[in-house]
């Protein structure tokens, strides 16, 4: 080898594409594109389906039980154990993470934020407040909370570590947020809404539309302004709404009743807004029946579609909020790791069951890897 032979610098692993992020946004806060209130308000606060929907899945998925492992043994008496358990003083960790999860189905985004060096608490925040600052490379540098016209900089410590973990859903539109499932339903739950509304209405008209007064005089006769008025005003307020249903209409002179009605047609909203609700329950990853809506009960029975509501839908979002943990506290934790024990999970216990027949079964294998296959350690 030649003494002077010429020396390669050494490779710096980084994205080339996340630098080009970095220069569309400037390195300034990039605030969420979507209208996170109207979401929260038609959505959330104004839909049964989608509230139940939200509700279901952050409350099963904050009741899968957090396990922390130190070194491969699971230690109950660790510090990040006892952090999860109660992450501050005015919540516990089941009511943080409902929060959180809460929040990732209604925004696509869920933060949490550590507070004190090792830290010592955890705060879920919300996440119309929050904004990403991409760094120079394209990566977060840091977060902006916005509340009450003022605005607080979370940055990285001196160690380079970030005190916000943001686990977001899949947004193929977006380098820095997840989309909420609730954009993805967003016309479902107008149609589901609108149906709604015309139900109301139907039922403060008697739920027919009454029908039409004709004005039976003269040829070229007309009822005049004043006249036309004051019958509207008197229709308004003594024959109108679901009160004054059946009440008798007194007609002067020259006026004439005709009823009218709704064909089945036009009466058959009900099926129209059980197909909304059924993409709301889609979007969500809900069975229907879980739900109480009638059509397409692709379970044979409710204990089936709870099953496959916690297989694919709450388990996949509990592991993967463990695993964010993992990745965020273990740098201030070393050695340990979070994982979701879903032995302790009711619903998946005759799962559990036939796993454990098949694994007694097989024979050819050894304790240690039935427990291995298991997911038991230590």
């Amino acid at each position: 080898m030649p003494l002077f032979a010429s020396r390669r610098a050494p490779e710096i692993k980084d994205s080339r594409a996340a630098r080009l992020v970095a220069l569309t946004s400037g390195g300034r806060a990039q605030w969420t594109p979507r209208d996170y209130g109207a979401l929260a308000a038609e959505g959330f606060a104004k839909n049964p389906v989608a509230y139940r929907c939200v509700r279901m899945i952050a409350e099963a998925a904050a009741a899968v039980p957090l396990a922390v492992f130190h070194d491969g043994r699971r230690s109950d008496d660790h510090p990040l154990a006892r952090l999860l358990a109660r992450p501050n003083p005015e919540q516990g960790g089941p009511d943080l993470m409902e929060q959180f999860f809460g929040h990732l189905q209604v925004a696509g985004n869920g933060y949490l934020e550590a507070a004190g060096d090792q830290p010592e608490e955890l705060y879920a925040l919300r996440p119309d407040r929050m904004a990403v600052v991409p760094g120079p490379r394209g990566w977060p540098a840091a977060y902006d909370y916005q509340a009450g016209g003022r605005t607080a900089r979370i940055a990285r410590d001196a160690d380079g570590w970030l005190p916000v973990l943001h686990l977001k859903l899949f947004n193929p539109t977006s380098d820095h947020y997840g989309a909420s499932p609730l954009e993805a339903a967003a016309f479902a739950i107008d149609v589901h809404n609108a149906s709604g509304a015309w139900n109301k209405a139907l039922l403060d008209n008697a739920a027919r539309p009454s029908g039409a007064l004709v004005y039976g005089g003269r040829d070229g006769d007309r009822l005049s302004e004043e006249q036309f008025e004051r019958l509207k005003a008197e229709l308004a307020n003594a024959h109108a709404g679901a009160d004054n249903a059946g009440r008798p209409l007194l007609l002067e002179g020259g006026l004439e009743w005709k009823p009218m009605s709704l064909t089945p047609a036009d009466l058959d909203f009900v099926e129209g807004k059980h197909a909304a609700a059924r993409e709301i329950a889609l979007a969500f990853g809900v069975p229907p029946q879980l739900l109480g809506i009638p059509g397409d009960n692709t379970y044979a029975n409710y204990r089936e579609a709870n099953g496959a509501f916690w297989r694919h839908t709450v388990a996949p979002l509990a592991e993967r909020a463990a695993r964010a943990l993992t990745a965020w506290l273990g740098v201030k934790f070393p050695g340990a790791r979070v994982a979701c024990d879903l032995d302790g999970v009711p619903a998946l216990s005759a799962e559990r069951d036939a796993l454990w027949a098949r694994l007694e079964a097989a024979s050819f294998l050894t304790d240690a890897e039935r427990r291995r296959l298991a997911g038991v350690e230590g």
